[in-house]
Order: C-alpha cells, then sequence, then structure tokens
C-alpha cells in the first residue's frame, strides 16, 4: 500500500546525498492542518522556502490522503472561468539554512485518512536518505501574555534529545495528530524525534504571530545547530507588535485582560512545580472584546 504513497525525484536525492558530512542530519517536519497557533510554523516554513534554496526530494500522493470535501481547496474564478486553484501538496524538499547547512522540510497538508500508511512512509524517507533526528514544530494556544516572554513545550521519544527544563504539564490527553504519531511511532521504532511546541497568547492564536516563529526558530537551532535565520522576522514582528499594542491601547477593557493575565502567569511562575494548572481560570478570546476580535480577525488574514 504504501510503495507508490511517495514518489522521489532522483536529482533530489543526489543533490541530499552530496551534502552528506558525517553531521547530524535532520528532518524538520511542519503541516498544516492541526494546531499552529499564531501560524508560527507556517511562517518559519515560508521563511525557509523563501531563503532555502528547496530541491523537491519527495512528493506524497495527496489524493490518498485528503478529504478533499471537508477541506475543499480553494479555487479562483474570474468572469467566465477558473483562474486558480489552490492545489493542495505533500512534500519533501531538500533546503539550506543560513550557512548553507543542508537538511529536509517535510510541508503541506496534514493528512486526513491513512495515518498508519502514511507515518510508515515518513520512516521510509527517514531510513533511505539517513536522517538522524525527526523535528517537528508548530504553536500552541496557552494562558500567556504577548507582554512575557514566549516560552515552548519540547518533547521527544528520548530524554537525552530534550533540554534540561521543568515541563509544563503534567499528564493531559489532547487530540491526535498526523505529526504527533511521527514522534510516537519514532520513538516505538527507537529513533530520535522531538517537538517543539511554541506557546502563543490563547488571544492571538488565530492572528499571524511572527514572535512566535522566531522563538521556535531559535528552538530548533539550540537543538539542531541549524541556523534559520529568525532575524529574518524581525520587521514583521516589529509591525505585529506595534499593531497589538494599538489595539490594548484603544480599550481599557483590554488592558485590564491583559493585566489580570499578566498577574495570572506570573504568579504560576513564581510558585510553578514544573507543571501548567490546567483548570485555572484564564480570559477568554471573547473576554478581549470587540476591538480585539477585529483585529484578530484582520490578522488572520495574513497567513493562508
Amino acid at each position: 500500500m504504501i510503495d507508490d504513497l511517495v514518489s522521489w525525484n532522483e536529482d533530489g536525492i543526489r543533490a541530499w546525498e552530496d551534502t552528506a558530512d558525517g553531521g547530524e542530519r535532520v528532518l524538520l517536519h511542519s503541516l498544516r492542518g492541526f494546531i499552529d497557533a499564531g501560524h508560527a510554523g507556517a511562517l518559519l516554513v515560508r521563511q525557509i522556502l523563501d531563503e532555502g534554496e528547496p530541491i523537491r526530494v519527495a512528493t506524497f500522493d495527496i489524493d490518498r490522503l485528503l478529504d478533499y470535501r471537508s477541506r475543499r481547496p480553494e479555487m479562483v474564478f474570474s468572469v467566465n472561468a477558473f483562474a486558480e486553484y489552490d492545489e493542495p501538496f505533500l512534500v519533501v524538499d531538500l533546503v539550506k539554512d543560513a550557512t548553507g547547512r543542508a537538511f529536509l522540510l517535510h510541508h503541506g497538508l496534514e493528512p486526513d485518512v491513512w495515518w498508519e500508511a502514511y507515518v510508515r512512509a515518513v520512516k521510509d524517507i527517514v531510513d533511505r536518505l539517513g536522517v538522524t533526528l525527526v523535528v517537528g514544530a508548530h504553536g500552541i494556544p496557552m494562558a500567556a501574555p504577548h507582554t512575557r516572554e514566549i516560552r515552548a513545550t519540547i518533547h521527544g521519544t528520548r530524554p537525552d534529545l530534550l533540554p534540561a527544563a521543568p515541563s509544563f504539564f503534567s499528564t493531559v490527553t489532547v487530540p491526535g495528530s498526523a505529526s504527533n504519531l511521527v514522534e510516537y511511532r519514532m520513538g516505538e521504532w527507537g529513533m530520535g524525534a522531538i517537538s517543539v511546541a511554541v506557546h502563543v497568547p490563547h488571544y492571538l492564536s488565530q492572528a499571524a504571530y511572527p514572535q512566535a516563529a522566531q522563538r521556535m526558530a531559535r528552538y530548533v537551532g539550540e537543538m539542531t545547530g541549524l541556523d534559520l535565520a529568525p532575524h529574518k522576522l524581525d520587521e514583521a514582528a516589529r509591525e505585529a507588535a506595534e499593531e497589538i499594542e494599538k489595539q490594548v491601547e484603544a480599550s481599557e477593557d483590554v488592558q485590564a485582560l491583559v493585566r489580570a493575565l499578566e498577574q495570572q502567569y506570573d504568579d504560576f511562575m513564581d510558585s510553578r512545580d514544573g507543571v501548567f494548572p490546567l483548570d485555572g481560570r484564564i480570559p477568554t478570546a471573547e473576554e478581549l472584546g470587540a476591538e480585539f476580535e477585529k483585529f484578530l480577525a484582520d490578522r488572520g488574514k495574513d497567513v493562508p
């Protein structure tokens, strides 16, 4: 079943083989369709593709993996004909970091079906291309104000792959994803895999939040040695910060809610015992008022 789920670009394979230097061989994956608060993963993927001179290595048969009727691709109709089609894809590209170091980027739409076949296909890619570390990256909404340091939950298949820092969670049941299943199966197969879930203020989770993508780039860099050039997002982050501050300054209700969230967050960080309190009350997006809601709707259009 999986033999023809992936088609290979032999030129891309040869280009990848030519980069072999005996060091860590990384596959970074960030798929569209699962949680990606602040569009953090999408922003980082777009930056990598813009700067990384991508070469196609492998292409998944998206027809077998996508439920078109639940996630209908957009089409543009102009005057009397269809002019554009947002064609779905799921691929692996050879890219380069800011220093010229090669790594693999797996991006596109998360599969709707055949998850186990998809994961086995990812394992085949990892085996064939000699990947030694699989890294996932996405954003998750958290009860954290935008005025505090951006943090992340980092998890993986082996303790030696993870930073020496306490977790924000104890045990919690969450919806599954194809990306998380990749990590889980990699662990069962004795392979190295880690994931970076950057914490995005929950009231900004639907907006494009470049600060989260920058922090993600730094976390991934710390664990892999890749230079993903977070400074390339400085201008976008500055503009986002200015827009957020405008919205906060325009509403006393928003200011009060942000201050309350800051107090709750600071109290937790001062007294935390290594886990994030999931039962504490946090302000909702609705409570942030109509001004913030309009802002989020407008910002959410920034990233497709």
